[in-house]
């Protein structure tokens, strides 16, 4: 009863979510990004022939692919991060969710439903989109990434991660704050993370753990350098002598590790949890 209940919700918010405008504003961003990033590397491809090696060639086309999907990370992480406070607190302040609630459905399958189909949705978009990217840097400079699969399932699990942080201040703050909190928080994270890696790559501890903090607080900056390392070409670090390159923001040096993926697991567990228990004692 409850799982029937909990993907009922789901699938209702999936379909909400697929008839608000924020779906047509991911669209026309996703088409002016696929179309500007194709024109960049058709041109890449047409004036580097004769000038770069087939290696060096690799190289930029991995960095450019790294810096466009950074592209799509922001654009689904403005999409999910303003789509999921309206779609809790919009259905709370509107008495919606009262009226739903007032049958015998606990709070917690109400919320669980609503963060499926959100995830779902975020999740289908960067998916598609970052397949569509690849498939355009293929036919323009002949370039596909190692481990794509990989990156995908990362990029999916960061905007899990950003949606589920959306949520919980969607259960405490006003729809539309939530929204510039979680990706103000999203930004602060990646910003964080460059500063970490230039002070990796100087040796110094201290600035360094700024972005390893960072990332434990908000695996979000994590994720997407695990995205970046399965996008990349495998030979990248060596023309930027090994972990120096962590001072570049859009290499990263190492793939992600079995700890972290679990610390982000149970990241979302712990957030979700705390969106249940605010969310039950929330007045309705």
């Amino acid at each position: 009863m409850t799982a029937r209940v909990v993907l009922t919700i789901a699938g209702l918010t999936l379909r909400e979510a697929s008839r608000r405008r924020v779906l047509l504003a991911l669209g026309a961003l996703t088409v002016v990004l696929l179309a500007l990033s194709g024109w960049g590397f058709s041109r890449f491809a047409a004036e580097s022939g004769g000038t770069l090696t087939s290696g060096e060639a690799r190289l930029t086309a991995s960095i450019l692919l790294n810096l466009v999907m950074f592209g799509y990370s922001l654009i689904a992480a403005l999409g999910t991060a303003f789509l999921a406070g309206p779609t809790l607190s919009g259905e709370t302040e509107s008495g919606i969710a009262l009226a739903v609630l007032a049958r015998p459905i606990r709070r917690s399958s109400f919320l669980l439903g609503k963060w499926l189909g959100l995830v779902v949705f975020g999740s289908g978009y960067v998916v598609l989109a970052g397949l569509a990217q690849i498939l355009v840097v293929r036919a323009t400079v002949d370039y596909w990434p190692p481990d794509p699969a990989t990156a995908l399932a990362l990029l999916a699990a960061q905007t899990t991660v950003l949606l589920t942080l959306a949520v919980l201040l969607s259960t405490v703050i006003s729809p539309m704050a939530s929204g510039v909190v979680s990706v103000g928080l999203f930004c602060t994270t990646w910003v964080a993370g460059v500063v970490g890696g230039i002070g990796a790559a100087l040796d110094n501890d201290a600035v360094a753990r700024v972005g390893s903090v960072s990332r434990m607080l908000l695996p979000t900056d994590g994720l997407w350098r695990g995205a970046m390392n399965a996008f990349q070409d495998p030979t990248a670090l060596l023309q930027f002598g090994g972990t120096d390159g962590e001072a570049f923001p859009f290499l990263s040096v190492a793939p992600l590790t079995a700890g972290y993926l679990a610390w982000a697991v149970v990241w979302v567990a712990m957030v979700w949890g705390l969106a249940a228990v605010s969310f039950t004692r929330r007045d309705l």
